[in-house]
């Protein structure tokens, strides 16, 4: 059996550096926002290329703080996509502004810029491009029509640590940048845990103070804040894991360029990695229009297979008030067409070549 993802053996690769850093927080006694955390953040801030870091409890969570603190909620619409994690969505109702969907490209399946353009409205304050995939949105054309209707900018980068805009990483380009460490992203924690990044002072301020209460002294609630923070295990762990991130994201480039080369291409298509990205494969994302074909013969063939995601957001039962069906149509043709293979950095090269091997069989 090849597995679609396999956690285990990225553990047993680290295993030492990670007890190790388990045993130190423990034996410290310091649990939640002690100096594990303040060195991650401090640590992350510098490998993305930001001032600042805050560490929260979820990148759902960092994507709300970050619109509180942009002052957006109430009356208020941000543009974003249905080819991403509802996530994305659910942050922007938890902040009380109001969901807008343009569609994405057909060839990098990120946010497009002119169908973003032509939902802008008056209560637009700002749009929130997914890095989907591990790939980067087109930032240039996104970012210029946001300065031109003064709109805030929030990368979501929950599946894109360490991928590269024209050689810069993504998380440095708006006004603020969300990530996840959910386990099975690129950089994973052992359970939720996100981080916000930013150049933005006041902003970065104004984010520890919604993190836990809106306290600046403890138990004094400069504003109305939540409970979302991040806790000292995870960012210990996280501090092992981010000195292996590049080496990992260099496994999946490699793999998934073999991939590319070993697909027959006829009526299974690799992803398109855009001349302007170092995408950093947090998925390797085929298409196909026999796209459920395949998925049932390669599980035939105990080679596991995922769809992220399945339904766009306006076609699912909570959503679709926010767009009809068919209003967004590279979206759901993707929705119908996508199939992640597997990979991840521990993936014997064998396998690739076994998966290809299996598709090649397919497509004959």
């Amino acid at each position: 059996m090849i597995p679609f993802f396999d956690l285990k053996k990225q553990y047993i690769s680290i295993q030492s550096q990670i007890d190790n850093a388990t045993r130190r927080v423990y034996a410290s006694g310091w649990f939640i926002l002690g100096p594990e955390t303040e060195a991650f953040e401090n640590e992350f801030a510098q490998y993305i290329g930001a001032q600042h870091c805050i560490g929260v409890n979820s990148g759902t969570d960092a994507l709300h703080l970050a619109i509180r603190a942009l002052g957006i909620g109430a009356g208020d619409e941000i543009i974003t996509v249905p080819n991403t994690a509802v996530a994305t969505v659910s942050a922007i109702e938890m902040a009380g502004a109001t969901p807008v969907l343009c569609d994405v490209r057909a060839d990098s399946m990120t946010l497009d810029a002119d169908s973003f353009a032509s939902v802008i409205t008056e209560r637009t304050r700002a749009v929130i491009p997914v890095h989907l995939f591990g790939q980067a949105a087109e930032l240039d054309a996104i970012i210029g029509i946001a300065r031109q209707y003064k709109l805030a900018v929030i990368e979501d980068c929950a599946q894109a640590h360490g991928a590269k805009y024209q050689g810069q990483r993504v998380g440095t380009f708006g006004d603020v940048a969300c990530f996840s460490f959910y386990p099975t992203k690129n950089l994973g924690a052992y359970g939720d845990a996100g981080a916000i990044v930013t150049n933005d002072a006041r902003l970065a301020d104004k984010v520890k103070l919604l993190r836990q209460y809106g306290w600046r002294a403890r138990y004094e609630s400069e504003i109305s804040g939540v409970n979302t923070r991040l806790d000292e295990l995870q960012a210990a762990l996280l501090r092992v894991k981010l000195g292996h991130l590049d080496a990992w994201n260099a496994a999946r480039r490699e793999r998934a360029t073999m991939y590319t080369e070993l697909l027959p291409n006829k009526r299974v298509h690799p992803p398109i990695e855009m001349p302007y990205a170092e995408h950093v494969f947090h998925l390797y994302v085929a298409q196909s229009e026999v796209r459920d074909y395949l998925a049932a013969f390669l599980k035939e063939r105990e080679i596991g297979t995922a769809i992220q995601y399945p339904t766009p957001i306006h076609l699912q039962p909570a959503y679709q008030h926010l767009a009809p069906e068919g209003s967004l149509p590279v979206s759901e043709k993707l929705a119908r067409e996508i199939l992640s293979l597997p990979l991840y950095p521990e993936l014997a090269l064998s396998d690739v070549r076994a998966v290809a091997d299996a598709i090649r069989e397919f497509e004959s």
